[in-house]
């Protein structure tokens, strides 16, 4: 444990973020994988809408610093790869 009190405030500070990034990881994950849910119901307005949410969450997540910027390109990449093969054998 800690003696001195800087080191201290910065223990509490570093719970404190450590909580606040499982959040925002945690709701990348469950947006990406209700895009994956919607690819697989192949509503098209599902789709779209929940792409761009997922989308969305992910370039949030990643310019609070919790994921790497390449991580999320990643995974937007992977959703958009599946909306378009979706959408080109319809």
């Amino acid at each position: 444990m800690a003696n001195i009190k800087s080191a201290k405030k910065r223990i509490q500070i570093t719970k404190r973020q450590s909580e606040e990034n499982l959040a925002h990881r945690t709701k990348a994950k469950t947006f990406v994988k209700k895009a994956n849910v919607a690819l697989l119901s192949k509503e098209p307005d599902q789709i779209a809408l929940s792409v761009k949410e997922a989308t969305k969450v992910l370039d949030t997540v990643a310019r609070k610093g919790v994921i790497h910027p390449n991580k999320a390109a990643r995974l937007k990449s992977r959703l958009a790869k599946k909306v378009n093969a979706l959408t080109a054998s319809v």
